[in-house]
């Protein structure tokens, strides 16, 4: 089945930029939705970032022009840039994956994820 690892976080201050990994293996679908999603202490999971096999993306409103995301056909990889870093985007960040091209940011359509990476950004 799809596995996902995420590599990357890391404490950064305000201001900053930090690049996230995520790298998925056990794939067999011509077809996948691959999403960035994270968890701030106290708050529900949010998606932030998704992009799909035809190459659509799509970014939750608080990170556009903050955050890109891109893929790598060849080395299964999506990454997540986030640049102009905010305290706010504190929390673990998760990959989430479908075997199917991205519907939504919703947390229920993604069946697959990984384990998670923290970034913290400090003020």
């Amino acid at each position: 089945y799809l596995q996902l690892v995420e590599s990357g976080g890391a404490s950064v201050q305000a201001g900053g930029s930090l690049t996230l990994s995520c790298a998925f293996s056990g794939y067999t679908h011509s077809s996948y939705c691959i999403g960035w999603f994270r968890q701030a202490p106290g708050n529900e999971r949010e998606g932030v970032a998704a992009i799909d096999s035809d190459g659509s993306t799509s970014f939750l409103d608080s990170v556009k022009g903050r955050f890109t995301i891109s893929k790598d056909n060849a080395k299964n990889t999506v990454t997540l840039q986030m640049h102009s870093l905010i305290p706010e985007d504190t929390a673990m960040y998760y990959c989430a994956a479908d075997v199917s091209i991205c519907i939504s940011l919703e947390e229920a359509d993604f069946p697959f994820w990984g384990q998670g990476t923290q970034v913290t950004v400090s003020s």
